[in-house]
């Protein structure tokens, strides 16, 4: 069962979009020089439809997006939660920040509309590097188009 630690609001991860960030705990991934190792054990609470329900009545009004970080453990689980949400929340945007180079079999894209892919690799820098590892999509037709540049207008 995919558990979560946190949630934030945050304006920079996803272009565009208020975005409610659910960091889940259980990451087999390990990035060296990870920021989140919090986020590597097994901790936090289920992540439910009611979990999601009461995030949402909180935060709701105020986020045009819905993220799960992490989750790279239990892929399938990740698409239920995103496909839930997209049922009972449709005017919500959905994304995924994975830790994996590839996208899992497990994951339908109509459930989402940004997928991140790509391991934290420190001599490469995150997104914003003109160098990073790390891809950022927008699913648009049930296919992923590599949005990552947009993160280097700032660089």
């Amino acid at each position: 069962m995919l558990k979560y630690t946190d949630t934030d609001i945050v304006f920079q991860e996803i272009p565009d979009e208020v975005t409610l960030a659910v960091s889940l705990s259980g990451c087999p991934c390990r990035c060296p020089g990870c920021h989140s190792k919090h986020l590597w054990g097994d901790s936090g609470e289920p992540l439910t439809e009611q979990a999601v329900d009461r995030m949402l009545d909180t935060y709701g009004g105020r986020v045009s997006c819905i993220a799960l970080f992490g989750g790279d453990a239990a892929p399938a689980e990740v698409d239920e939660i995103a496909a839930n949400i997209r049922r009972r929340h449709p005017r919500l945007h959905t994304a995924w920040w994975s830790g994996r180079s590839l996208l899992s079999k497990a994951v339908q894209l109509s459930n989402f509309d940004y997928i991140k892919l790509g391991p934290y690799l420190a001599h490469l820098g995150p997104l914003k590097s003109r160098r990073t590892n790390q891809r950022l999509y927008k699913v648009v037709g049930g296919t992923l188009h590599d949005i990552t540049s947009r993160f280097w207008q700032h660089a």
